[in-house]
């Protein structure tokens, strides 16, 4: 890679491409987080940002978990929601015809079974303005006793396998974080036809009210996000990218894009965007601006070539 001296930000490549889908820039939103995208359209250009991923999608509406279910916690937050969406035929019915042309919409999906997974893939399948498909593999297997799909090797494998079968456009699995070895489950990913991986999830995660003596959340457990688990998404993406050769999309914990560009140098070719949109609903547009001034200030032509361009730690910098 030849670099060049600083470079006007408009003269800096931004595009990337993610496991076969093209993106304008490298900042997606998060599922979950920017509901199906139109409730952003007020706030942020969606045609700003790389894209987006859509909130995760069952085969029927899904009802979440009663409340409280979300709350607060030190640098981060806390929530279970438990999934709930519109369904997959009210999504492509309703939700798609919504976003303003020129959106690159990723699909979440999700299912208590391995077969639906391949259900909801296949019924995704061919939808004009569906770019790709994203497998949340951090949802409960009930048919396992309620384990994590992302927890068991020989689950996941059957999970990527099944979903891969089911359909041809480019799919991306996002993996949870509670796992012994995050390599050997990107590894299982790409030996299933996977075309790239996301992570982190969630980290599951407990808060307790003294005064009450009871858990914050209704469900007692929910899922920790936000700055607080950056750093452990930033090393985990770095064992995976060091596992794998197919694409990963970094996300956990991104408020700028200062915090976005760590996850690039550590072997991200994306990043999702998550918990911030909450607090401004215009950031990931601010964050996609910011890596292309930091790829121009460090005389980086393109920004995808900031994926794995992390320094070792010993030594002077290399030019």
């Amino acid at each position: 890679m030849t670099r060049s001296a600083e470079l006007l930000p408009e003269n800096v490549d931004s595009a990337v491409d993610l496991a076969g889908i093209p993106l304008r820039n490298p900042v997606l939103t998060a599922s979950g987080t920017f509901g199906y995208g139109a409730e952003f359209s007020p706030f942020l250009d969606l045609t700003r940002i790389g894209g987006f991923v859509a909130k995760s999608l069952t085969l029927e509406p899904r009802f979440g978990n009663p409340p409280p279910r979300i709350a607060e916690a030190p640098s981060a937050l806390l929530n279970a929601i438990s999934l709930e969406n519109v369904g997959v035929e009210a999504f492509v019915r309703e939700k798609l015809p919504a976003l303003p042309e020129g959106v690159t919409i990723i699909a979440s999906i999700f299912e208590t079974s391995i077969e639906g997974y391949g259900e909801v893939a296949k019924r995704l399948t061919g939808v004009p303005r569906v770019a790709g498909l994203e497998v949340n593999a951090s949802c409960p297997h009930v048919e396992a006793g309620g384990i994590e799909f992302g927890q068991s090797p020989s689950v996941l494998a059957e999970l990527v396998r099944t979903v891969r079968r089911s359909t041809d456009v480019p799919l991306l699995v996002k993996l949870s974080p509670n796992v012994t070895s995050i390599s050997e489950m990107a590894k299982v990913c790409e030996a299933e036809g996977a075309d790239g991986i996301s992570l982190i999830n969630a980290v599951q995660a407990l808060e307790v009210d003294v005064e009450t003596r009871r858990p914050v959340l209704a469900n007692r457990l929910g899922g920790l996000s936000g700055p607080a688990i950056r750093p452990i998404a930033l090393r985990m993406v770095w064992q995976a990218a060091q596992a794998v050769s197919i694409p990963i999309c970094g996300i956990g914990g991104i408020a700028s894009a200062e915090d976005a560009v760590k996850f690039l140098l550590c072997g991200a070719t994306a990043v999702q965007v998550g918990t911030s949109n909450y607090l401004n609903p215009a950031v990931a547009g601010e964050i996609a601006d910011g890596i292309v001034a930091y790829a121009a200030r460090h005389g980086f032509a393109k920004v995808a070539e900031l994926t794995g361009a992390l320094l070792d730690p010993v030594g002077p910098p290399q030019s």
